[in-house]
């Protein structure tokens, strides 16, 4: 049992009371994490505010100290992965991979600036626009991509000048408190705070009067409860929310290429991914070829523990939501749907789900209809490119897509049609710190990533200097 200590004011701090963290692959406890009291929040918030004006009005010292928390991450990234496996579920390379990748966003941005500029001179005087630190914020990071998504807040706000209390996921809380004590030893007292628990922490930490900004990844309904809440205190928020991303493979796709990359664009970390391929529009008279190719290889996939060598898939993270994938399938069955592969809890206590391809199954029914966000994919059949478009659109969802084909320009020609913030052609891999990442419609408000996720942690500010300034 790991036990494990928030991070407050730089110094590991302990609950009066603990809550336990399951290992998905076995379902029993695998470690615990301490639960915030109000005054320990509190306590929290205080260091970030304290800490505020000296990390704002030094750059330098802000990107040494990311560039040597960046560091001391990679460093820590072969000890923390089996943990990160043992709390979410992911093979340990792709843990290990999570952590080491994570630290390229506080390299990213340490050096990146947002200088004033000089937008009109005039005779009499000179307009100059800067950004300045938002002030402290608040960021909630959910279980699927706990560490990943932590840096998308961190490295952005501490960047921009601001300081941060973070609340990791109550079911993936361990790796993101041990990299708050990893951390410490690089940046200053009060700058970033890591504190545990469950709910009504989360509620808490958004409705608390000292942040000024909410940073939240999660569900839709969550994300809207968040964006009320912010309100009542005109919070800035930015939300990265759900999707249900739609695949358009176009008539001239090489099945036998394509095959693999759209497998695992679907079922990565078990298809526990915001962006993942969730639904996929096939051509008519590839249809049968598709379906059986991704049946294949869904049958060979390799399932298991995360920590046993060469497993390609581990469990879902949490029993509900191996229960919600479940649920939907035998739906889709209900309803007439094939399953061509798979359908099936695993037997034993782990939170297991067989990667399953369904087939014979329409708009309308749940399984395509809403974010499985588990092991579970429809193929469905088109007629023209046109209808794939219009149903891929016809949704609420807005997050991200993927056009799959061996003509470039066709496929940029469906791309640009398709209401999202972000397309792939024939794959593509994980967002990169130098890129926008964010939806349209119901999947966000606000960006994460690049210069603009960066803009996101700060407010405008307009200086206007007289003809006679010296």
């Amino acid at each position: 049992m790991t036990e494990s200590v928030m991070t407050i004011n730089g110094e590991a701090v302990t609950g009066d009371r603990t809550f336990e963290v399951i290992d998905p692959a076995t379902g029993t406890p695998m470690g615990a994490a301490p639960q915030c009291s109000p005054a320990q929040l509190d306590l929290a918030m205080g260091s970030a505010q304290r800490a505020l004006r000296p990390w704002a009005s030094d750059h330098e010292t802000r990107r040494k100290a990311m560039h040597e928390a960046a560091e001391l991450m990679r460093r820590a990234a072969p000890e923390l992965g089996p943990l990160f496996t043992q709390e979410q579920g992911s093979p340990v390379q792709a843990a290990v991979g999570q952590l080491m990748i994570s630290a390229d966003w506080l390299d990213y941005f340490a050096d990146l600036e947002l200088p004033a500029k000089t937008v009109r001179t005039y005779p009499d005087r000179t307009i100059e626009v800067s950004r300045r630190p938002v002030g402290v914020v608040a960021a909630i990071t959910p279980w699927n991509a706990p560490v990943l998504l932590a840096m998308w807040k961190i490295a952005p706000a501490l960047a921009a000048g601001a300081t941060m209390v973070l609340k990791p996921s109550p079911y993936t809380p361990l790796t993101t408190l041990a990299l708050g004590q990893v951390f410490s030893a690089a940046l200053p007292l009060g700058v970033l705070n890591i504190v545990s628990g469950l709910e009504p922490l989360g509620q808490q930490l958004v409705s608390h009067p000292t942040p000024r900004k909410i940073a939240f990844t999660g569900s839709i309904p969550t994300g809207k409860a968040v964006a009320v809440a912010a309100a009542e205190d005109l919070k800035r928020v930015t939300l990265e929310l759900g999707g249900n991303d739609a695949a358009i493979v176009l008539d001239d796709a090489d099945i036998d290429r394509i095959v693999e990359p759209l497998f695992f664009s679907a079922f990565a970390n078990s298809g526990q991914i915001c962006e993942a391929t969730k639904r996929v529009y096939v051509p008519e008279r590839l249809y049968g070829r598709l379906l059986d190719a991704l049946a294949d290889r869904a049958r060979s996939a390799r399932v298991g523990h995360g920590l046993e060598p060469d497993v390609e898939l581990g469990p879902l993270t949490t029993h509900f939501q191996r229960d919600h994938v479940e649920d939907l399938v035998q739906d889709a069955k209900a309803g007439g749907a094939t399953i061509a592969a798979g359908g099936h809890r695993i037997a034993g206590d782990g939170y297991f789900f067989e990667p399953t391809i369904i087939g014979d199954v329409e708009d309308g029914v749940r399984i395509v209809d809403e974010e499985q966000f588990g092991p579970a994919l429809p193929v469905i059949a088109y007629k023209d490119v046109d209808e794939a478009v219009r149903r891929a659109n016809a949704t609420m969802y807005g997050l991200a897509g993927s056009v799959w084909s061996s003509d470039l320009d066709r496929a940029r020609a469906v791309a640009v049609r398709l209401e999202v913030g972000r397309v792939k052609i024939n794959g593509g891999g994980l967002p990169s710190p130098e890129a926008p990442f964010g939806g349209v419609k119901w999947s966000g408000v606000g960006v994460e990533n690049g210069p603009w996720g960066l803009e996101e942690y700060t407010d405008l500010h307009v200086t206007e200097i007289g003809a006679g300034a010296q």
